[in-house]
């Protein structure tokens, strides 16, 4: 894999005990807020330098490169709209070329939508499998080009693809679910390379889009075994543990609460 040697190392225990990811390359897509974010700073924190993508957040991206760069690594934020096929395989080129190459990809931006099927137009289609389904395989596909054998791609599905509680869910779920069949495949197709795939679906999360005490929160909380919204935090150290993860592929993984329970 990528190796740096213009490393820096941050010595404190209570900020970062060790560094498994050092020397390494990410690209984490959406990555200027929520669950995007949250694993853009567990990357750094575990060693990996960063580039993340953003569409609207411009700001936002670049308080994330600060907090990254006071951690001592190197980040770069890059405007790219996943629903653009140029832009969506454009960004990991420019990832690697920003960072001297690049070793993990995180496939987390995503659209959205819920309501009536019956009220759903072709434009609304288009949108959500833009972004959801041909983005992420369009950086899977440039990524599969640039990244060094013994890579990693996590993508991030969605709880409703393993139990959709509700009525509103039929392009959100489809959505996601086809990322399902595309991290399988990928696994298959690059397993000879090393390079692992692999898929978490996270449940209710407090985000900015969907915030713990929102008008619905009481009702996803419910629906968990734990009764309670999840943190992007917690399923960033899923992201993490998967980056550094060697003989884990083609797998699925619930970070949901045990929504799906």
């Amino acid at each position: 894999m990528k190796t740096n040697t213009d490393q820096h190392t941050n010595t404190d225990p209570l900020t970062r005990p060790s560094a498994p990811l050092l020397g390494r390359a990410a690209l984490v897509t959406g990555g200027s807020r929520g669950i995007g974010a949250a694993t853009v700073l567990r990357l750094a924190r575990e060693g990996a330098d960063v580039a993340l993508t953003y569409v609207n957040g411009k700001d936002a991206a670049a308080n994330v490169v600060r907090e990254v760069e006071a951690l001592g690594r190197r980040a770069v934020a890059l405007r790219a709209d996943s629903a653009d096929p140029a832009e969506a395989a454009g960004a990991v080129e420019r990832a690697a070329d920003a960072l001297g190459g690049l070793d993990v990809l995180v496939n987390n931006a995503g659209v959205g939508l819920l309501g009536p099927i019956e009220g759903f137009s072709v434009a609304d289609l288009d949108r959500v499998l833009a972004v959801n389904v041909r983005g992420v395989f369009l950086t899977a596909q440039a990524a599969a080009g640039r990244m060094a054998d013994g890579g990693r791609i996590i993508t991030i599905g969605s709880c409703m693809t393993q139990r959709v509680p509700g009525p509103g869910g039929t392009l959100y779920a489809m959505s996601k679910s086809a990322l399902i069949g595309l991290t399988k495949a990928l696994a298959r197709e690059l397993g000879g390379r090393g390079i692992t795939a692999n898929i978490i679906h996270p449940g209710p999360i407090d985000t900015d889009m969907n915030p713990a005490d929102g008008p619905f929160a009481d009702g996803q909380s419910a629906l968990t075994a734990l009764g309670r919204f999840g943190t992007a935090d917690e399923v960033a150290s899923t992201v993490a543990h998967l980056a550094g993860a060697t003989y884990v592929t083609g797998a699925e993984f619930a970070v949901d609460g045990g929504h799906a329970a």
